[in-house]
């Protein structure tokens, strides 16, 4: 059994991150198991090339969470990373920070140094912004942000109009003094390759002699001396290997696999482990419940002045942006598909925004088997606004099934399960059809397609956005932060409480969802978590 001084489990958005600052004073040895393989192949370092990995399983775990009631008994597929960098290999790339108040929200729940002026100087450190720096960009750091405001595709600026007649502002800088309103978004590229945490952060610690990545390396349970952590077990190759942890054993796996490893090493639902033949080693009913995540619709249309369909769909559109991209890293191919978006308050009472709005210049109402066919989009000019909640009242949980660490969890998502989601998603489509009523964008519009002109009435438009939601692959809060033990998962230093030697430090510690795409926050939360490591290290 080979010893590091510490062990983190996950290469992801976080994990890189945590794996780049433990060891770059050259102190710490540190060993990263990544159950998934290498980030170098094509289609992930392509930034639209997510349409290929959506359900690839070379690179992603295909989770299906249960047929849920909400989202009329539809099984949503649940995208998540499995390779180096995660889901920030995978994901759409849009870089949302999160809302001031969703942080002072978190330390105001007894989580001190988690406040949106704790945070600011962290976000500013990590990032390089194309769009400069500012009194709330950071540049000169490891993560490259590309701003898109001179990219995005022509469309872009009727929408933005469009928005803006519906009575939005437009905001340059989602990620600046405020929020609300419409604009471009930023994306985690750089010279029209994503910029994943792998990218940024893991592969410079990869060059570091107390750095150890192991890749097809699937952690299968935490070993405990009584109630202290001293280092995994996992499966390479066909053969069951173990490593011991000096200092601490970090889990980075995300809001699916944390909870998921947590359980099968016996910390969990104490009633639950007990049914499943697992041995208790700290009872804690939290560990995978709480789970919160945003939830999406799309309205689609068709126009009148050619979109990215005309572009992408024709074998020789492919031919001519797949030349544009390999010859100058620039085109359709190196953007995101959200080229726009925004966020907005249902009810004008509220403090912050609770919907986010996205544009979308191409549609895909055809389905395509095997993958998100953004690549292979309608034969139409067609364009598509969506939309997400932001902080759903509805709470799901994810829990093992079995004891054996290849069986996929249970993921109940329990979408729109409270009257509030559901009311606010109503008024929220409304609105996405009164920014198409507006004149600049009303005057290229064919058509409404999805969910097209019959579908009038609040039941028709209720059960049509059940239908037709989906997940929008920001999971959260299964292993959530907080000082009282009997409400949370971890301690506000991110230690799981019952417990030694063992912290969790990714997306699952969120105390409640953020206003915005959540891998900026993920990232953050690995330096944050990194940091909070070093203080406490003698």
């Amino acid at each position: 059994m080979q010893t590091y001084d510490f062990i983190v489990v996950g290469s992801g958005s976080a994990g890189s991150v945590v794996a780049e600052k433990l060891s770059a004073s050259g102190r710490f040895s540190v060993l990263v198991l990544e159950a998934g393989g290498t980030d170098r192949r094509f289609y992930v370092q392509m930034p639209l090339g997510y349409g290929k990995t959506f359900f690839d399983p070379a690179v992603n775990w295909n989770y299906k969470a249960e047929p849920d009631p909400g989202l009329a008994g539809n099984a949503d597929h649940w995208p998540r990373g499995k390779l180096l960098g995660g889901s920030s290999s995978i994901n759409a790339m849009v870089y949302i920070r999160g809302a001031r108040e969703d942080f002072d929200a978190w330390a105001a729940a007894g989580n001190p140094g988690w406040s949106y002026d704790d945070l600011l100087p962290a976000f500013k450190a990590l990032e390089d912004n194309q769009a400069g720096a500012d009194k709330w960009r950071g540049v000169g750091g490891p993560l490259h942000i590309t701003d898109c405001s001179k990219t995005a595709h022509p469309l872009t600026k009727r929408y933005l109009a469009a928005a803006q007649q519906a009575g939005l502002p437009f905001n340059p800088d989602f990620n600046g003094a405020t929020q609300e309103g419409v604009g471009v978004y930023q994306i985690t590229t750089r010279n029209g390759r994503r910029m994943s945490a792998a990218r940024a952060f893991l592969r410079p610690a990869m060059k570091r002699a107390n750095v150890r990545v192991e890749t097809n390396a699937l952690v299968t349970r935490i070993l405990f001396e009584g109630k202290r952590a001293i280092g995994v077990e996992y499966e390479q190759n066909g053969e069951t290997r173990t490593a011991r942890a000096g200092r601490e054993v970090i889990l980075s796996g995300g809001s699916v696999n944390s909870p998921q490893l947590l359980q099968l090493s016996g910390v969990g639902p104490s009633a639950l482990l007990g049914d499943l033949g697992v041995a208790v080693v700290h009872g804690n009913d939290n560990v995978g419940a709480n789970l919160q995540d945003h939830v999406g619709v799309n309205y689609t249309f068709k126009g009148r002045l050619p979109t990215l369909n005309q572009t992408l769909r024709p074998w020789w559109g492919k031919l001519l942006v797949g030349m544009q991209y390999i010859l100058l890293r620039s085109g359709p191919l190196s953007m995101s598909m959200n080229n726009a978006g925004g966020f907005f308050r249902t009810d004008p009472a509220s403090s912050r925004p609770n919907m986010q709005l996205y544009f979308q210049a191409f549609s895909t109402v055809i389905p395509r088997n095997g993958e998100r066919p953004i690549l292979t989009p309608d034969p139409w000019p067609g364009f598509s606004i969506g939309l997400s909640n932001c902080r759903p009242s509805s709470r799901g949980e994810i829990m093992i099934r079995s004891k054996n660490p290849r069986d996929y969890p249970k993921i109940t998502a329990n979408a729109y399960s409270t009257n509030a989601d559901v009311d606010e998603m109503l008024a929220a489509v409304k609105f996405v059809r009164k920014i198409a009523s507006m004149p600049a964008m009303a005057e290229i519009i064919e058509e409404e397609v999805l969910p097209g002109p019959s579908i009038a009435s609040d039941a028709d438009l209720i059960d049509d956005f059940r239908k037709r939601s989906g997940t929008v692959y920001h999971p959260v809060s299964t292993c959530r932060m907080g000082p009282d033990a009997s409400r949370a998962v971890v301690d506000p230093r991110l230690r799981v409480h019952g417990v030694e030697g063992l912290r969790v430090i990714d997306a699952s510690i969120f105390p409640d969802n953020i206003t915005g795409n959540t891998n900026a926050a993920s990232i953050l939360t690995g330096w944050k978590g990194a940091e909070l490591v070093l203080e406490d290290q003698k």
